[in-house]
């Protein structure tokens, strides 16, 4: 049975999610992984800052991030997950392909640590159902269902 790994300060950092996910500035939205278990769970954090690009225009009066980026943000952590329960992960890349139930129930504003879990429903060679979860002070902010495509990087390559 797999063991769940944690660690009070993260299992991996930011200097090992950026090897991870292909997401960049402004686009990153996971911080830290702290709780991962393969094949079945991750629990990773944001940090909702004052600075977020985002907030010059979602809304300069009122700052409140927007909940298609606390969906992106669970999608990645979902992806962290995915890399660590595929085989060759490496040769992949993982694509949110589908939401579904998506419920916006909390307002998330500067200085909240976003809390973002995700459980694999059920994996396939090429694709994922995920069910995911972002909190705020153990409060539902966003919750919803995602499928991820898992795609070939070689395949992808080739196109044109």
């Amino acid at each position: 049975m797999p063991q769940k790994q944690q660690n009070k300060n993260g299992l991996l950092d930011i200097e090992k999610i950026l090897k991870i996910l292909p997401h960049r500035y402004p686009f990153l939205l996971v911080d830290r992984v702290l709780e991962l278990e393969k094949g079945k769970s991750i629990l990773a954090i944001k940090n909702v800052t004052y600075n977020e690009s985002f907030f010059q225009g979602h809304f300069p009066a009122l700052k409140v991030m927007p909940g298609v980026l606390i969906v992106e943000a669970l999608a990645q952590a979902g992806g962290i997950l995915l890399h660590y329960s595929i085989p060759d992960p490496q040769k992949k890349l993982v694509m949110l392909s589908k939401i579904d139930n998506a419920k916006f129930r909390k307002q998330v504003v500067p200085g909240d640590i976003l809390k973002l879990e995700a459980e694999i429903l059920r994996l396939k060679s090429r694709f994922c159902y995920l069910r995911g979860k972002a909190c705020v002070d153990g409060r539902i902010a966003v919750e919803g269902d995602m499928m991820a495509s898992i795609l070939n990087v070689e395949e992808m390559n080739g196109r044109e």
